[in-house]
């Protein structure tokens, strides 16, 4: 089993003004790869308690997924991308880009998503949008793949090529 993280950035969330309705979504979804939840944190859109968020769940408590949600936007506080670049060793560009394009098929406005995916050591980062909604189609599309990028992470030997390793 995965062990699994998710973080909120919202500064209204964090202050107790908005129900985090988002991270639900997510806890859904990673019943299907399967992972465990085992951290949960709701934070404002501060640039650096980002940076040490994401440090301290992957250097400290060896979650093998964060799965981000919010600040991928085009808002003044939308700094999630920058701080995951800031603290991963690789980037993932093929799973940031498989959710767009999908999402392109739903809305235009999925091309103004920032969201970056890549890895810190041995735990795979996924930024995803703020809104249920579009939680829910960005992760699905990046879900079947989640596991295997997981277990190359973490230095698996099986072959890319093959959905049936």
């Amino acid at each position: 089993m995965i062990k699994a993280a998710i973080v909120t950035m919202s500064d209204k969330g964090a202050k107790g003004e908005r129900e985090d309705t988002s991270s639900e979504e997510i806890k859904k979804l990673l019943e299907e790869i399967p992972a465990k939840l085992e951290k949960y944190v709701m934070i404002p859109d501060d640039y650096q308690l980002i940076i040490d968020t994401l440090v301290e769940l992957s250097d400290r408590h060896k979650v093998a997924l964060i799965v981000t949600t919010g600040g991928t936007g085009l808002g003044s506080r939308d700094v999630t991308p920058e701080a995951t670049k800031a603290v991963i060793d690789k980037e993932i560009p093929g799973m940031a880009e498989a959710m767009r394009f999908e999402s392109l098929k739903k809305t235009p406005h999925a091309m103004l998503s920032r969201a970056v995916v890549g890895m810190r050591g041995s735990t795979l980062i996924i930024n995803l949008p703020g809104s249920p909604k579009a939680v829910r189609e960005n992760f699905s599309v990046v879900l079947p793949a989640i596991k295997h990028a997981v277990e190359k992470i973490k230095g698996g030997q099986a072959d890319c090529a093959s959905p049936w390793h």
